[in-house]
């Protein structure tokens, strides 16, 4: 299986990320948009992140993971490459905890692609067939 793809929005882009459970699509979306932002092939994964965040369902846990990360990447001013995602369901909420890894960006190192400006809820889904597949579109 692959671990996403992208499709062509008109002024963004949106991807598919896949998993063969929801901790694994939720590990391979992070990888999406960082590839959208840089090669994550050139980062190393020598700073790790930590971080909790609590949704009532499961595509706002998705836009609220995917803010996080972007909120990492704009603070930290670091690219990420290794995603560790623990989602559990708790009553009626979500819960994810994170532990992500990368390194401060070096743009004389790491590949300058496309800046995301934010995070949209357009099209934005979580499906679940024999396998999880999310969608999410970013605002560049």
């Amino acid at each position: 299986m692959k671990k996403y793809e992208y499709f062509d929005v008109t002024a963004d882009i949106g991807f598919k990320a896949y998993g063969n459970d929801l901790n694994e699509a939720f590990e391979n979306a992070g990888l999406a948009i960082f590839n959208i932002i840089s090669d994550t092939s050139n980062v190393d994964s020598n700073i790790t992140k930590s971080f909790e965040i609590t949704s009532e369902d499961e595509v706002s846990l998705l836009y609220d993971y995917l803010e996080e990360l972007l909120f990492y990447h704009e603070v930290d001013f670091m690219l990420f490459c290794d995603f560790d995602v623990e989602i559990k369901r708790i009553d009626d909420a979500f819960n994810l905890k994170a532990k992500i890894k990368g390194e401060s960006i070096n743009w004389n190192k790491h590949e300058r692609k496309t800046e995301i400006k934010a995070i949209t809820f357009h099209m934005m889904d979580v499906k679940k067939t024999s396998h999880y597949e999310l969608q999410a579109i970013v605002d560049l």
